[in-house]
Parts: structure tokens; sequence; C-alpha cells
């Protein structure tokens, strides 16, 4: 029997999930935490077999609370839940010490073998991850988040750490403001992140702004 922490920062979610599990028996204790930190303070005080983690979150994301984690406690296994589908996040996940990636549209029963690989100390790995990883050896395992964006997104990525408005953005680069709202969603979606005051710090912390 599995001991789990659900980690994820809406409720519903995590009852949903908590609701599927204790249908299947196969989970003796579940505990749920809504960040990272809070993850951190129960994985503290007690012992857990596996981390059951959403990859979007407030504060740290999932893949920086993924570090924490394995740094700290590397018997625990994390499998990574998420939004994104695996060509984004799967491979990257892996490399960082998950032990599973599943798209919150997987159905029950695969959520269900993943836990009990993660579990036995085994990697659960989809056809779709499988793929990845066989296109994807010897690539940087290391590579940053702006890396996975477009040449467009970038620099309206830079020009919003700039300080620069929708409107000025979409004037320096003669589209609309409505283009330029659609690229800023799809950067907070890549970046794993859910406000420009965030671009603006990591935009300064990886040294892409002057």
């Amino acid at each position: 029997m599995i001991k789990l922490i659900i980690t994820d920062d809406h409720p519903v979610v995590r009852q949903g999930l908590r609701q599927i599990l204790e249908g299947y028996r196969v989970v003796s204790h579940i505990e749920e935490a809504e960040n990272g930190s809070q993850l951190m303070e129960k994985l503290s005080k007690s012992s857990f077999d596996v981390v059951l983690l959403d990859i979007s979150m407030p504060g740290k994301n999932g893949l920086e609370v993924l570090k924490d984690v394995k740094a700290m406690w590397p018997s625990v296994a994390v499998i990574i839940l998420s939004i994104y589908p695996e060509e984004q996040y799967a491979l990257r996940a892996m490399k960082l010490g998950a032990s599973g990636y599943l798209t919150k549209s997987s159905a029950p029963e695969e959520l269900i073998t993943a836990l009990q690989y993660a579990a036995r100390g085994h990697k659960y790995i989809t056809r779709g991850l499988a793929d990845a990883i066989a296109q994807n050896i010897g690539k940087d395992a290391d590579a940053p988040l702006h890396e996975t964006l477009s040449d467009r997104e970038l620099e309206v990525m830079c020009l919003m750490a700039k300080g620069f408005s929708s409107k000025e953005i979409a004037e320096k680069l003669f589209v609309s403001p409505k283009t330029v709202s659609t690229y800023r969603e799809r950067i907070l979606n890549k970046m794993l992140m859910n406000s420009t005051s965030e671009i603006i710090r990591y935009a300064i912390k990886n040294g892409l702004v002057d």
C-alpha cells in the first residue's frame, strides 16, 4: 500500500484525485498540499512513497519543486500530473528525476499503474514519452525553459521583461495588441508561469534583459 501526497493548487482537482485513488484501494494514506512549500513541510514531518505533483502552481512551478524534493528526499518518487502534453515537458521532468509524467486526461487505470511502478522504484514510461526519449538522446538535459519558446515568443518575452506594454510591443512588432496577448498566454504556458512579474524575474535571473 502506498503513502501519497497530492500536490495541486486546485482543491477540486485534489478531491477528484483522492476519490479516484480511494476507489482503487492501492493507497493506504493520502495527504494534500496546495503548493511546493506545503509539500516540503509535510515531507519533512513524515515519510511518503510517492508525490503526485502538478506542474503549474503559484510560486515555484512543478519542475522547481521536483528539483527540491529529489535534492532533499531522493528516494521519494515523484509523478508529474500536467495539463501540458508530453512533448512539452515530460522529457525534462524525467531528466530531473520524475518517476513518471501523465497528462490530466489520462485514464484512472493509467494513473494507478504509474503509482504502483513509482512506489516500487521504477519509472513509468508512456509510449509518447518513449518516443520523445528516443528523439532527444544526447540533447542538453539542463536547457533553460525559455528555449522552448519560438523566436517571436522570446522576443515578446524580452520586451515584456523590459517593461513595455502590450500596446507598445504591438507597435514595435507591427502586430495587433490581441496578437501580443496571444503570445503572452503561450509564453506563460510554456514557461509554467502565472504573471508578467514572474517573467520579469526569470528574464533578469537568466540575463535575457540588460
